[in-house]
């Protein structure tokens, strides 16, 4: 699952969403933050946070060998 921050929906992307889609049962959840240009990701099968800059090449954790980059 992937979130793209706004300034309105801050709060509910880092908080509220995380532990609704933990419940669920998403298995990692992104949240893209454009003014910060930053990328939060939450593996819930690793049970790890970790965070990458837009200018870095992200892991998608849930697939071996596959990674993305945002410019």
């Amino acid at each position: 699952m992937i979130e793209i921050v706004s300034l309105g929906s801050k709060q509910m992307d880092y908080y509220k969403k995380l532990f609704q889609y933990r419940t669920a049962g998403v298995r990692e959840y992104w949240v893209v933050d454009p003014e910060r240009e930053l990328v939060t990701i939450y593996n819930f099968e690793k049970d790890s946070m970790e965070e990458y800059s837009f200018d870095k090449e992200i892991p998608v954790g849930i697939y071996e060998g596959v990674s993305l980059k945002i410019d």
